[in-house]
Formats: structure tokens, C-alpha cells, sequence
């Protein structure tokens, strides 16, 4: 059989794969499904049974049959999908198609395909992805929803800002843009695992166990050549502000454009976005989770102790803290290496919080073993335990050095969300991390035990005869805007209570650190009659927070109530999120494929102050060809007025889509905003 030359039919499998947004211009297909290639013949046509020939498909640098890594296979009658097979489905003249199948179980990663009959004549290379359609597959997925939503979706919503104000941010996860494939193989071929031993990571590529720990370690660069370099504090002039950030896209061209430099800067959300991107670009179903008031436990005794002064700010600064939200991933898959039961989703987190096994990596463990308080699955499971799950014991320290216990409980490990699947809302998960309030989960280890039931605990408190202390806030607190927020003290005693009340705002970060104050006010002697409730307010006015706030926009308020006839304190926080301007998108003219399309963008200034130095960056997946378009707009924008801009871009896919919109300026930040566009064909 004198071979001319191999058609991989590239258009024909990447089409049957869900892999041509990827493009057609080279195969990439999904283990243990069948492809089709194509060979054409220089004279005499195929013979069967005269033609004996095998095929050899090889992956890494030292491929071995033993590791898995080589497969050596002949034609058969028919295709078998437990392992590398192949079968002729036609002959006729001088061209033979072939149908070829990897195993389920085969590693991912790129491969070369040759033809022996004597020589060795290679056919070309592919790409090998993890495959959610395939049963055999340790990714499958049940549902073409799922399997739409959480592979093959492009853009999505991660949750920030506060438990009681829920923020969805916009962002383009672009996981089929041009490189980005190759920049999340390259991510594999660069971690030290790789590095110190090709042939066994290559090997190991066939468990999406050990890819997605893999790309734990591998998206923060704290032990390699990783993607984000993280940053919490200080400025960002060296690199670029996590806020800054709209998609995957850019960031991994960076890395990978620049010898693989770790891209400045990321935090949580960034990280867990880039995760996302890279594993749903491997073919492992993957989404974005939050949640909020996480605790961050650093000796594993699932307590976070802090200790603030009479003025709410932090003092005996510990490593152990509360973060108003935290941001990690989950990649669905079965785990064969633990008890029956625990396959599905996977939590998996590749912000660099603590070690594990020597790196900065944590999971994947299962959701599953976190709600039985399985603690000691692997991978990480205390960690990840802690941070939905942790006790907190506040403290307060006086002037003089002396410390006392604060009554009441703070809650850690609500409203744990992620996007709900094929629409824009969100999906409250935490009763797959824990049982409702009230229930008992016990760590199944000798070493630890825990009981959850914060809000029956507040509640009983609440009934519970003595001084009680909440703080509620204005229906509305938008950015620039004055407004009051309030302390509502109640005396529940047959007895009067003199107090004192230390009520103070300060701006905080999302990560927990304070920062300058933003109003206070201090009550020596608050007199409260038997069953009395007493609310007292204070205002914060933007001349004062304005300056103070951080990107997040969050206040920290904090209420201490002192009763001076029992000497008790007790405390009440809350975290309150500044709400940005809405910007408005509207679209100009039928979106259709290949035809121009306008948006028009306009955000209205809230502050008191001018605007400027405002630019619109605007990206989305299949619509602005895999770039950023950035529009400066000269002027500065008067107080009350509108920033305009119009952009222009060009659909390449039909669907539904999301044009992602950030306004930046001076003295607003980043506002950020998207409007959903159905591409026609």
C-alpha cells in the first residue's frame, strides 16, 4: 500500500467532537471516540488481507507502551471504544478511510500518528482531549445542559461583593480563542512534574485527578513557571490590577507570548477564572464557585481567632482570617482512588493560600466528603472543610493590654453560588458543601469535630435574656452618595442597662485587611429601660469614605456594645458593598455573522466630583476576534453627566454571547457590565 498522502478530515472530526471552535485547521479530537482519516494511494488501492499494516499513536518525549504513553494497534472488523482501535469503513480506488479510536483512558496532550508496513510513514498530528460524551470517559457528563454549560460555554458570571449584596461579574472564559490550546498544553509541559520526569507526567495526564491538581499548582507561580503572580497589597505599577482583568484570553497569551513570565497580578476570582478557562479547554467540565465570609485557616484546628481594638480595627494580626468571599473551582469527575460515592464534582483551588504535598495546590476533593466532614479524603480536605465550616472566636482587646471573649457567633461559609446552567442567574450551592443550619456534620477523624448551627445558635441569642446588638443599613448605598447606617441596640433584662456603644466604619479590602476609617461615633453612657430597643445611626458621607475606599469598594461596619454592670462585650459586624453606576450597552443594527455591529455604551457619573481618564475596554467570545477594543474617551465627565462611546466589532460565530463592557476612570475604578447578543447565522 504506497501511501501519497493522509487527509485527517480536520473539519469533519472537530465538528463531531465539539471541538471546531477551536478551528479546522488540525485535528483535535476527544479519547475513546472515533475519528475518521483518509489515505490516499499513490497505485493499486487497498488489499485486504495483503495490506497488513498497524498504526502507532505516541505522546511525550519518551513514549512507552508500558506508560501508556504508545499505542500500537492493526485494523479489526469493527472499532472496539474500550481501547485504541481501528477499522477500514471504506475502500474504493485508490483512497482508504480508516476509523481510529483512542482509549477512554488515554492521556490528553498532543500525539503523533504513523502508519508501519515495513517503513514507518507518519500520518500527522492531533490533539487528545478529556471527553464528557463518552460513559468511559472519567469526565463524562449526563446532560447535554451540563455538558453545554460547563465545557463548552464561553462566557460566564463569578460572584463577588458581599453575602448580603451578591455581585456577578462578567467574564469571557474564551477557552476555543486562537492559542489558547496550546498555551493550556504548555501549561502542562512546564510544570516541574514534567520537567523532572516527562515520561510519568505524561502518563499521568490520562487522570483528570492529577491534571487538575496539576493546574492548581500550575495557574499560581509560587513554585514554577506559573500564569498569575497574586498580589493583595500595595500598588500595582509594576503589573497590572487584578480588577483590570475582563477574560482568560489575554492573560494566557501573555504567559505564553512571553516565555511563560507569570502575568501581573491576579486574586481569587482571577485565578479560579483561569482554572476554568484551562480545564474546560482540556475537555474537563468545570465552574466557577464563591463563597462568601471564607475562612482561611492556617493550622488546621478549624478555629479563626481575631482580635480587634475598642475602634473595630484588627490588632495581634493573625495569618488565620476571614475573606468577605473567596473563589475556587470544581471539575467534575469520577474518583476511582477513594470510596464508592464520591465522584461528581470536585473542588479544586489555585489561589496560593497554604502548601499541600510541598506546593502551593489544594484538590481536588470532593464536595461530597466536605458535607460528610470526610476530612481526611484527598486532596486537602481540612483546608477546604475549614473554609465553609470554621468556628470564629472573636476577642476584645481594651487600652490597657487586657483581653475579653465578645458574646455571639459569626457564621463562615454562605451562599455558596456558582452560575446556574444555560441562564444568567445564579445558583445557591451550599447545601452540596454542608447541611442545613442546625444539622450536625461530624468530622469522620479522631482528630477533629465539629458541629454546624450558626444561625440557631444567633437565634437563640436573640431570645436569650440580655443586652442584644444588630446593624442594618439604607435600602440604597451607591458609590458618591451620603447615607446612614444604623445600630439597633435592645435590652433584653427586667433590669436597666447603662452602655457603651462604639459604633465605626472602615474600608476593607475583600480579603479581610482594614483600612482608614470612614465614620465613627462613640456612646459613653447609652441608657436602655427594660425591653427597650434603641436604634442609633450613623452617617457616612462620601467626602470622608471616598478617598478611603479600595477597589473592592466595601465598608467594614463594626458595633461593640459594653455593659458596664456586667462587664460583657458584645460584638456585630457587617460588610456593606458601594454599588458602581449601571452601564448602559445597547447594540446598533442585526447581529448576523461576519456583519459589523455598534454598540453603544454609556455610563452616567454618580460622584461629586469629575471623571477622568476614562477608557472602555469591551471583549467577548466569538464577537471581538479574540481582542481587546479600547476606546479613550478625551474629556473628563462632569458630576451628574453621561460617558459615551460607541465601538465597533464583528460577530465570527452565531449564538448567544456576551459582550463584556469595563469603563475605567480615576476616581470610580472599574465599572464592569455586559449585554447578552444572539448572533444570527
Amino acid at each position: 500500500m504506497d501511501i501519497a498522502r493522509c487527509n485527517l478530515e480536520c473539519e469533519l472530526n472537530n465538528t463531531d467532537h465539539h471541538t471546531d471552535l477551536n478551528g479546522v485547521d488540525r485535528l483535535i479530537v476527544r479519547r475513546g471516540q472515533p475519528f475518521i482519516i483518509t489515505l490516499h494511494l499513490n497505485s493499486g488501492g487497498y488489499q485486504p488481507g495483503v495490506d497488513d499494516f498497524r498504526l502507532l499513536a505516541e505522546t511525550g518525549p519518551y513514549s512507552s507502551e508500558k506508560m501508556g504513553t504508545k499505542a500500537i494497534f492493526s485494523p479489526d472488523d469493527s472499532i472496539d471504544d474500550t481501547r485504541w482501535s481501528a477499522s477500514v469503513s471504506c475502500s474504493e480506488g485508490d483512497y482508504v478511510s480508516l476509523s481510529i479510536c483512542s482509549s477512554p483512558d488515554a492521556s490528553i496532550g498532543r500525539y503523533s500518528l504513523s502508519l508501519e508496513q515495513g517503513d514507518t510513514v507518519s500520518l500527522g498530528e492531533f490533539v487528545l482531549l478529556f471527553n464528557p460524551w463518552c460513559p468511559r470517559d472519567a469526565v463524562y457528563m449526563d446532560t447535554e445542559e451540563e455538558r453545554a454549560e460547563y465545557v463548552l460555554t464561553q462566557d460566564g458570571i463569578i460572584y463577588r461583593g458581599d453575602h448580603k449584596y451578591l455581585q456577578g461579574t462578567p467574564w469571557n472564559f474564551g477557552q476555543f480563542e486562537e492559542g489558547i490550546l496550546d498555551a493550556c498544553l504548555r501549561i502542562l509541559d512546564e510544570n516541574p512534574k514534567y520537567l523532572r520526569n516527562a515520561q510519568d507526567d505524561c502518563s499521568g495526564r490520562r487522570n483528570p485527578v492529577y491534571v487538575s491538581r496539576v493546574l492548581s499548582a500550575m495557574i499560581n507561580c509560587n513554585d514554577d513557571k506559573g500564569v498569575l503572580w497574586g498580589k493583595w497589597s500595595g500598588d500595582y505599577k509594576d503589573g497590572i490590577s487584578p480588577m483590570y482583568w475582563r477574560g482568560s484570553v489575554e492573560i494566557l497569551r501573555n504567559w505564553d507570548t512571553s516565555s511563560c513570565t507569570p502575568v501581573r497580578y491576579g486574586q481569587c476570582w482571577v485565578f479560579a477564572a483561569v482554572a476554568c478557562s484551562v480545564s474546560r479547554a482540556l475537555g474537563i467540565p468545570c465552574r466557577v464557585i464563591t463563597n462568601y465570609l471564607s475562612a482561611h485557616d492556617t493550622n488546621s484546628n478549624l478555629v479563626i481567632e481575631r482580635y480587634i481594638d475598642e475602634n473595630g480595627k484588627l490588632v495581634k494580626q493573625s495569618r488565620d482570617m476571614i475573606w468577605n468571599y473567596h473563589c475556587w473551582v470544581e471539575g467534575w469527575m469520577r474518583r476511582p482512588d477513594l470510596l464508592d460515592g464520591y465522584d461528581g464534582w470536585q473542588a479544586s483551588d489555585p489561589t496560593p493560600q497554604e502548601k499541600s504535598e510541598g506546593v502551593y495546590c489544594c484538590g481536588p476533593v470532593p464536595v461530597k466528603a466536605i458535607k460528610e466532614g470526610q476530612i481526611v479524603f484527598k486532596y486537602d480536605a481540612p483546608f477546604v472543610f475549614t473554609e465553609v465550616n470554621a468556628d470564629v472566636v472573636t476577642y476584645l482587646q481594651h487600652k490597657d493590654g487586657s483581653v475579653q471573649k465578645f458574646l455571639g457567633t459569626s457564621q463562615v461559609g454562605l451562599c455558596i453560588s456558582t452560575k446556574s446552567k444555560g441562564t444568567d442567574k445564579r445558583e445557591d450551592i451550599t447545601h452540596l458543601y454542608k447541611y442545613p443550619e442546625g444539622k450536625q456534620t461530624a468530622c469522620k477523624c479522631n482528630e477533629y469535630s465539629y458541629i454546624t448551627g450558626h444561625q440557631n445558635k444567633l437565634l437563640q441569642q436573640q431570645l436569650q435574656p440580655g443586652l442584644h446588638i444588630k446593624i442594618k443599613v439604607s435600602p440604597e448605598m451607591k458609590k458618591g452618595c451620603d447615607f446612614d447606617v444604623f445600630a439597633y441596640v435592645t435590652n433584653n433584662t427586667n433590669a436597666a442597662k447603662m452602655c457603651r456603644l462604639m459604633f465605626c466604619s472602615r474600608a476593607t479590602s475583600y480579603d479581610g485587611i482594614l483600612g482608614d476609617d470612614c465614620g465613627f461615633k462613640d456612646l459613653l453612657n447609652l441608657k436602655l429601660a427594660p425591653g427597650e430597643e434603641k436604634q442609633v445611626p450613623l452617617k457616612l458621607n462620601y467626602c470622608k469614605y471616598g478617598s478611603t475606599l479600595t477597589k473592592d469598594n466595601l465598608i467594614r461596619l463594626t458595633a461593640i456594645l459594653f455593659d458596664y454592670s456586667t462587664k460583657e462585650a458584645i460584638l456585630a459586624m457587617r460588610t456593606i458593598v458601594l454599588e458602581n453606576p449601571e452601564i448602559k450597552i445597547k447594540v446598533l443594527g442585526e447581529p448576523k455573522v461576519n456583519r459589523k455591529l455598534a454598540a453603544e455604551i454609556t455610563v452616567k457619573n454618580p460622584l461629586p466630583e469629575p471623571l477622568s481618564s476614562c477608557c472602555v475596554f469591551v471583549e467577548g467570545a466569538n464577537l471581538t476576534g479574540g481582542r481587546t477594543i479600547t476606546e479613550t474617551i478625551g474629556s473628563s465627565v462632569a458630576p451628574g453627566a453621561d460617558a459615551k462611546v460607541k465601538v465597533y466589532f464583528t460577530p465570527s460565530h452565531s449564538g448567544l454571547r456576551k459582550l463584556l463592557v469595563d469603563f475605567h476612570s480615576d476616581n470610580l475604578g472599574h465599572v464592569k457590565g455586559y449585554r447578552n447578543v444572539i448572533i444570527g447565522k
